[in-house]
């Protein structure tokens, strides 16, 4: 096991600014809630919320903060807007649009259209007043449940909870089974300070989900596996999601056929011995081979 060195803090012990920085910085990316409102003369706000996620399906659920400031603990035009018209529309942020996002979290004052400032263009919704954003690749019109209030300093998060009326996602992101496709919707996350992560491209991988079956864990694996210098620990959890180990009859045929060259080249030097076969079964994994690494490392021990 790695062994590794902690800085551990006291979250009441931290000024407040501090404490916000590491929080922000810490626990990310996060998806950012583009939130649309009005108020009760009917004028548009429009700002982003990165305090935020989806928390039911049934019913559709989903909450934003928009935390008290924690420079003068004043509130922002979102909150206030939400009490008074209980309506929003939340509009995803992908990549094209992030700037106007960013630029939009400005303090204007209130009346002012963030939507013309950010130059964003507004689309009427077809369930509540706020309009959405047409760049936006996804849309969800809103009724706002409740607000809970966690505090009343500057930092305080003030949740609303919203019910989803209506979805609209642009056609350009859904594949023929009107899923959408993460490639296509190109969104952003918010991370700490002016970092924001793109969850496309190179950025996305898969992880299989142990479906069929638990799999037999990290812990019954062989002691030499678990102990591997070169096997990282996702290496080890891709080869604990295997159903079985395999047999020693198995094993051997697999060093014959395919780590006889491996044996003959570093036959002299153990450790050389040790570190090419595990290379060669972290290689294993990489391309999708668990139940081949496996083999692999248990044939070094074979002798």
């Amino acid at each position: 096991m790695v062994e590794y060195v902690y800085a551990s803090f006291n979250p009441a012990d931290l000024e407040g600014r501090n404490l916000h920085g590491k929080l922000l910085g810490g626990i990310a990316p996060r998806p950012i809630a583009f939130a649309s409102t009005v108020d009760k003369e009917g004028q548009d706000n429009l700002a982003p919320f990165s305090y935020f996620n989806v928390f039911s399906a049934n019913p559709p659920v989903v909450i934003f903060s928009p935390a008290r400031r924690m420079k003068d603990n004043t509130t922002k035009h979102t909150l206030e807007n939400v009490l008074s018209v209980p309506e929003v529309v939340i509009n995803l942020v992908d990549y094209n649009m992030v700037h106007a996002c960013s630029l939009a979290s400005a303090d204007f004052e209130r009346g002012v259209s963030e939507f013309e400032k950010a130059g964003l263009s507004a689309l009427p919704s077809d369930t509540v007043q706020p309009k959405r954003v047409a760049e936006s690749p996804l849309a969800l019109e809103c009724r706002v449940l409740r607000v809970d209030s966690l505090g009343d300093e500057g930092g305080a998060g003030q949740l609303v909870v919203c019910e989803i009326q209506r979805m609209h996602f642009r056609s350009d992101v859904l594949n023929e089974a009107g899923q959408p496709v993460p490639d296509l919707l190109d969104l952003v996350g918010r991370c700490g300070g002016n970092a924001y992560v793109r969850a496309s491209g190179d950025a996305l991988f898969e992880v299989p989900k142990p479906l069929i079956a638990p799999g037999i864990g990290v812990d019954s694996l062989p002691q030499e596996v678990r102990e591997s210098k070169v096997l990282t620990g996702n290496d080890l959890a891709q080869l604990g999601a295997l159903l079985q180990i395999p047999n020693e009859t198995d094993v051997n045929d697999f060093k014959l056929m395919e780590l006889s060259e491996l044996f003959i080249e570093h036959e002299s030097d153990g450790k050389a011995l040790e570190h090419a076969v595990h290379s060669f079964a972290a290689q294993c994994i990489a391309d999708g081979n668990a139940q081949d690494a496996l083999k692999a490392v248990m044939a070094f021990n074979l002798g």
